[in-house]
């Protein structure tokens, strides 16, 4: 089946002059990240159970606010990087929002936006400043699960799924960033891996 992002993915390294400035704020909080059908929502809603901050997805957010006017789900999607930039614009102010002394995990994180703007064609240089500004204590990339994806975001479909994960693991690390990968194991044993990561990034 051919996907509507056939043909379109960019693969431009991130501008290294841009890269050159120091992040403007150091933060406490850790991302949680990963391809489509990674398990993201189930880890940070157990996360949330153990009684942490959490911020959710900006996309599920943007799609509810769209849906709620009246478009369908496909017509989002179709919107391509209109839709991908409404949801960085919503990120970037969820993030302006907290506290940085304050530990948070986030369900994406703006970076992550550099990845999927590539998936239509946009160059992700135009969009990495504002990527510069917040610096997180940590990256949690999840391992890819074998399950359907909710059919409000879209299908899961192999090649853009296999492109994220890849570039959410470069685009970060170009960011400076030391990517954890979080294996496919239980919710709860992917919980433990992950907060005793976050404590040993606490003790150093």
């Amino acid at each position: 089946m051919e996907t509507q992002f056939q043909g379109s993915y960019l693969e431009n390294e991130l501008d290294q002059a841009l890269m050159s400035f120091p992040f403007e704020v150091q933060t406490s909080w850790y991302v949680i990240t990963g391809a489509p059908c990674s398990g993201k929502t189930t880890l940070i809603d157990l996360i949330t159970g153990r009684g942490y901050t959490t911020a959710m997805e900006m996309a599920r957010e943007y799609f509810d606010i769209e849906m709620g006017k009246g478009r369908t789900s496909q017509e989002i999607r179709d919107s391509g990087i209109q839709t991908q930039l409404a949801i960085f614009e919503m990120q970037k102010r969820l993030e302006h929002s907290l506290q940085p002394e304050e530990v948070v995990f986030l369900d994406r994180a703006l970076p992550d936006s550099l990845t999927f703007t590539r998936l239509f064609g946009l160059d992700p240089n135009e969009i990495l400043p504002e990527c510069l500004k917040i610096h997180y204590a940590g990256v949690f990339i999840l391992e890819r699960v074998a399950f359907e994806r909710e059919v409000q975001l879209g299908p899961e479909e192999e090649k853009p799924a296999q492109f994220i994960d890849l570039w959410l693991e470069q685009d970060y690390a170009s960011l400076g960033y030391h990517i954890v990968r979080v294996p496919v194991c239980s919710p709860d044993e992917r919980l433990d891996f992950v907060l005793s990561r976050v404590a040993d990034i606490d003790r150093n």
